[in-house]
């Protein structure tokens, strides 16, 4: 009567001359013998056993994972839209948010996120300069001041390149008031938004003339590196290696971007499982947003 035609346990209570508590007790029973089981069928387009999976395997917070149908289709699309649903959802208010800002996914989201009515966030930081022509810089002021607008928060730019001629710029340039400035808003973040880099630079550091040169490819090749988050590269089980320009480079280290307490990695595409494999071991992320086989192919391992 309860679970097959909906009546409600005062009304089986009276039909049957019993007290309603009898009747509750019953139905508990009835669950706990398992003569009544919850069968919970998701959504089409929803992977919540999946999800579940990879924070248990991976120690995540959280995990999102997108369908994109058909082989061969751009991911971008569906996880930058779930990138802006999720964010919609958890910002609160009070957040200061570093954006890897060369991330063409992150880009997406911005786009198609929705302004919120009230400020959700204190700050928008960029964790790492701009790389390669000042034209194409554009993109990491774009991705920074939108989101800062998007979310009613200060925008705080990093006015340098990502990687500098030498350790002693680097030094000096990170004394300037501006970028120092920066720096110490990395300390206050409470949340990244990271893009995950493969090995080979993605079209949008393609062309801005990426900053990292072919020898700095190949010794990459031969450190083991996999992949890169915030330009700050790993091997595949997500230990950091020692690049060749790491001293050269203007951007948040390792650890102080280990201590934000939420991470979100933003990458799909299966070329990309060896880097997004290596920053979820490593702990860069503890938050994954990927596509459907990406996915299953971190839980094959």
């Amino acid at each position: 009567m309860y679970h097959e035609r909906g009546v409600r346990q005062p009304e089986i209570a009276a039909h049957l001359n019993m007290s309603q508590p009898r009747v509750s007790r019953l139905l508990k029973e009835a669950a706990d013998r398992g003569v009544v089981r919850t069968v919970v069928v998701s959504p089409e387009g929803v992977h919540a056993e999946l999800e579940e999976a990879l924070v248990a395997k991976f120690g995540l917070r959280d995990a999102i994972v997108v369908e994109v149908e058909g082989a061969g289709i751009d991911v971008i699309p569906a996880l930058a839209a779930a990138t802006a649903t999720y964010l919609d959802a958890t910002l609160k208010g009070g957040d200061v948010i570093g954006v890897s800002s060369w991330s063409a996914t992150l880009l997406e989201a911005v786009k198609v996120m929705r302004a919120k009515t009230s400020s959700v966030a204190h700050e928008v930081v960029q964790m790492v300069g701009g790389s390669g022509s000042p034209e194409v810089q554009l993109h990491a002021t774009r991705l920074t001041s939108r989101l800062a607008e998007l979310t009613g928060a200060r925008p705080v730019f990093a006015p340098s390149a990502a990687l500098v001629g030498s350790r002693e710029l680097r030094d000096l340039l990170s004394q300037e008031p501006a970028m120092n400035e920066v720096i110490q808003a990395w300390s206050r973040l409470t949340l990244a938004l990271l893009g995950i880099g493969g090995l080979d630079p993605s079209p949008l550091l393609r062309s801005s003339g990426n900053a990292i040169t072919t020898e700095d490819q190949q010794q990459l090749k031969k450190l083991g590196a996999v992949g890169d988050v915030c330009t700050r590269y790993f091997d595949a089980d997500g230990h950091p290696v020692d690049a060749p320009f790491n001293d050269r480079l203007i951007g948040i280290g390792p650890d102080e971007l280990r201590a934000v307490e939420r991470r979100i990695g933003v990458a799909g595409g299966t070329a990309k499982t060896p880097a997004i494999r290596g920053a979820v071991q490593g702990g860069w992320i503890n938050v994954l947003i990927t596509d459907f086989e990406v996915a299953r192919n971190l839980l094959s391992d």
